[in-house]
């Protein structure tokens, strides 16, 4: 069988417009790539006040992180740095923890903790924190608004990861198709066109990754992609060494297509043939594992649980991924493109879609497990929320794939002479080479009507020839014959296009196919970048534990000054809550005059209130122990959260101020 290929229509333009606004809506929506590492605790915690300066920070992570001499800076109030800058590995076991020393004799204030760092998966994570010795104080650290990862660097850095992913289906999948499904591909132009450029785009899309890798994990600064010293920084990274081994691996790959569209079209003997397709075949298997091997052993699968297992996984994963949908893309551009398919090219890639779609369900599922692994996370995170975007893409990509397949068993069923183009006249096949480029779309249906005469004069110039006419023909009558005759192929293949519904059929299944692998492929480039659910739903456990920002083994001590207004009015109010977690606390409070000598005031009062699950006020009355100091003991919090912490003095009869302060308890 023999399939005539019409030029790509209005439909195909439809199709293309739909996908690239589903692709616009998804993109636009996400949110810049979020951290696969979290950080799970620190030491102080977020907005602790802490009575004597810490001797150093401590930074717990869900997974292994890299890090380097400036990803943990302390600054004090000024802006100034507060640590000595040498990052301590303080990891044992599955806790992953790093430190920096602080420097000695930190005077009182407010202190701001700011970390960058790159997670084993190879997404850059970064965030900040304070917190304050002796009492809150104001900080002129003003921090970047800007999310790692985000910016122009990283929209061009996640516009090459999706270009890097479609090159390689594309190249996998074409060279796949040609040498298993379609050996007379390999000679023609359109085919070779195609899986030429998907090596042209993953070859500068990798290109382009390692340039913008610097700017990407540091400053979000374009031009420092072309940072020779920050480069070098990349190139002995886990990240790096995955970029320039793909680079090595295509240009492997250059030689398989070199060879596949060289030497093999132009082998004649069919052993000959038979031990190239032999030796292409393993080649192009190792070099489409190796590249595959580059993205499991930086990303997802090389962290986390059972990476041993995962990484073989994710290979045969995008290995299948890109047989099916590389292989689509080239027998749609072969149905639309080249002059004609033979039937038992659909027949074969057929199974091998479906072989595709079986080893892709098994090595999801898995993956699924891994990445998500319970009902919540999958419903609850933006992770889980993807994922079932994909399934559901995958479900309609897989029902799309069934009518396809309905339709090439239709073309198998008819009698092979029906679909043959053996009733071309002789006009058209000497005409059939003719590119199709003469004429567009619209121009198709006006040629149709201009059949008649066009035939006409074509005899009527034949006729001319065979009775010994003037040989100098007008060149310009000659060509107008020549677009006559294009005409007359062009419109009969639009004819016997339009009159053969199986044929059709298979064209727009196939073409909404792609469609729909577009939107897919960009899903899953979003889920590369995005955290997964298993990691975020044990970062939310990790810190619920723990508390929202507790002080482990230290009272919470807080300093507020106060003035009342009346005479003697004014002083500081220190006070304490030991141990600072749920349960039976210890409260002291310290009532001192500017010059730090104890107030005698006539009362104190407490009330403590957690305003997020609407608890409080909890009233507190303390006991005067002695001048300026006064005391409660078996004070409850009765869970966790940010209290606010409500302090009322009163230095005479009239005068008295209430103060504030929200304290988060573990």
């Amino acid at each position: 069988m023999t399939t005539t290929a019409p030029r790509l229509g209005t439909a195909l333009a439809r199709l293309l417009i739909l996908a690239a606004a589903l692709l616009g809506t998804l993109l636009g929506g996400a949110a810049p790539a979020s951290a696969h590492a979290a950080l799970t605790g620190s030491d102080p915690k977020d907005g602790a006040v802490v009575a004597t300066a810490p001797k150093e920070v401590n930074l717990t992570f869900s997974e292994q992180v890299a890090m380097s001499a400036d990803s943990i800076r302390v600054l004090d109030p000024a802006g100034r740095r507060a640590d000595t800058g040498e990052i301590r590995d303080l990891c044992s076991g599955s806790i992953v923890r790093y430190g920096v020393e602080l420097r000695a004799g930190l005077p009182d204030g407010t202190y701001t903790v700011a970390w960058q760092t790159v997670s084993a998966d190879s997404h850059p994570i970064a965030g900040a924190f304070t917190f304050s010795i002796g009492a809150p104080s104001a900080t002129s650290v003003a921090l970047p608004d800007r999310e790692p990862g985000g910016g122009l660097v990283g929209a061009l850095y996640g516009i090459a990861r999706y270009l890097s992913y479609a090159g390689f289906a594309v190249l996998v999948g074409g060279g796949a198709f040609v040498l298993i499904c379609w050996p007379r591909g390999a000679g023609v132009r359109p085919v070779q066109r195609t899986v030429v450029r998907a090596w042209l785009t993953l070859t500068g899309a990798t290109l382009v990754m390692l340039l913008l890798r610097n700017p990407y994990t540091g400053s979000g600064e374009l031009s420092d992609a072309f940072d020779l010293a920050g480069l070098k920084s990349v190139l002995e990274t886990k990240t790096g060494a995955a970029l320039t081994s793909r680079l090595l691996l295509l240009g492997a790959a250059a030689l398989f297509v070199a060879v596949l569209f060289g030497a093999y079209t132009r082998r004649t003997d069919p052993k000959e043939k038979k031990d190239l397709v032999f030796g292409l075949g393993i080649g192009g298997t190792v070099v489409a594992t190796g590249i595959a091997g580059t993205w499991a052993l930086a990303e997802h699968a090389s962290t986390g649980i059972q990476p041993g297992i995962a990484m073989p996984v994710d290979i045969l994963h995008l290995l299948a991924v890109a047989a099916w949908l590389g292989g689509l893309t080239v027998l749609l551009i072969a149905l639309y493109r080249a002059p004609s398919v033979e039937r038992t090219a659909v027949e074969r890639f057929s199974k091998v879609a479906f072989t595709s779609v079986a080893v892709l369900a098994t090595t999801g599922l898995y993956q699924s497990w891994r990445q998500v692994g319970s009902w919540s996370a999958l419903t609850g995170t933006r992770y889980g929320q993807l994922l079932l975007v994909k399934i559901g893409l995958m479900g309609v990509l897989v029902g799309i794939a069934w009518i396809s397949r309905r339709w090439t068993q239709r073309l198998a069923d008819l009698p092979s002479g029906s679909l043959s183009s053996a009733d071309l006249s002789s006009a058209e096949k000497e005409t059939e080479g003719v590119e199709e480029g003469e004429a567009s779309e619209a121009d198709e249906t006006s040629e149709a009507d201009a059949v008649p005469e066009a035939d006409a004069v074509s005899s009527v110039s034949e006729a001319e020839g065979a009775s010994g006419a003037s040989p100098d023909v007008d060149p310009e009558r000659a060509a107008q014959l020549a677009r006559q005759r294009a005409a007359v192929a062009t419109a009969r293949r639009k004819r016997e296009r339009d009159a053969d519904p199986e044929r059709s059929g298979l064209r727009r299944s196939v073409l909404t196919e792609a469609a729909v692998a577009v939107v897919l492929l960009a899903v899953t480039t979003v889920l590369t970048t995005t955290e997964p659910g298993r990691t975020e739903e044990e970062a939310g456990r990790s810190t619920s534990a723990s508390g929202p920002a507790a002080v482990p083994d230290r009272p919470v001590d807080v300093r507020l000054p106060f003035d009342t207004g009346g005479v003697d009015g004014k002083g500081v109010v220190r006070f304490s809550l030991d141990p600072g977690r749920t349960g039976a606390n210890g409260l002291h409070i310290y009532v001192e005059r500017p010059d730090g000598k104890p107030l005698d005031v006539p009362e104190v009062k407490v009330a403590l209130t957690l305003e997020a699950k609407d608890v409080g006020p909890l009233p507190v009355a303390p006991d005067r122990i002695q001048a300026g100091h006064w005391s409660a003991s078996g004070v409850q919090i009765p869970m966790p959260g940010e209290w606010r912490i409500q302090v009322t003095v009163r230095t005479s009869d009239i005068d008295q101020t209430t103060l504030d302060k929200n304290v988060k308890i573990g």
